[in-house]
């Protein structure tokens, strides 16, 4: 179940991720800060790091950077339309600056993953991902989840067409139409 909160929470800060990124432009936001967490050994962090590299995390948030930094124009083009020009070559300098910046999400994923579990659980899962059903599970669970996910939301529309009808039937009995 661990393997479905990781990845989930992955995908929690994907999605945190775009939210994230529409500031109000006419002013400098407080940065909120960052979460603590716990102080693990630098083994198991370069554990959690390959394990990490092993499932392709990194594929979730390397667009990061380029994507805040869009977003982020597109939001200041908002209100300055006559900025157009200017905002794109300074997006371009502003991409070289914090180019590899995304490098502080992984960097953060692996303390989060070495908090949560210990250095030889993280070896451990090192080296079973190294067996055949560990590569088997890192190739077939994207698909496992997303075909899950896609489940999820049929049923849930179907579900919902079910509970609709229910609650018509429902007010009907109250003689209410709906």
């Amino acid at each position: 179940m661990k393997r479905f909160s990781g990845l989930l929470s992955a995908a929690v800060l994907a999605a945190g991720l775009a939210l994230a990124t529409a500031p109000a432009m006419a002013q400098q936001p407080q940065l909120p800060p960052m979460p603590k967490v716990k102080q693990s050994t630098p083994a198991a962090i370069a554990a959690a790091k390959e394990i990490l590299a092993m499932k392709n995390v990194a594929v979730m948030y390397n667009g990061a950077v380029p994507g805040i930094i869009e977003k982020t124009k597109t939001g200041l083009l908002q209100q300055y339309l006559n900025y157009q020009k200017d905002l794109d070559e300074v997006a371009v300098v502003v991409a070289k600056q914090f180019g590899g910046s995304e490098k502080e999400i992984g960097d953060g994923m692996a303390q989060i993953y070495a908090a949560e579990f210990t250095e030889q659980e993280l070896k451990d899962l090192v080296t079973f991902y190294k067996t055949p059903l560990g590569q088997k599970l890192l190739t077939a669970e994207p698909t496992a989840i997303n075909g899950s996910l896609q489940y999820m939301q049929q049923w849930a529309q179907q579900f919902g067409v079910i509970v609709a009808g229910q609650f018509k039937t429902e007010m009907k009995k109250r003689g209410k139409d709906i």
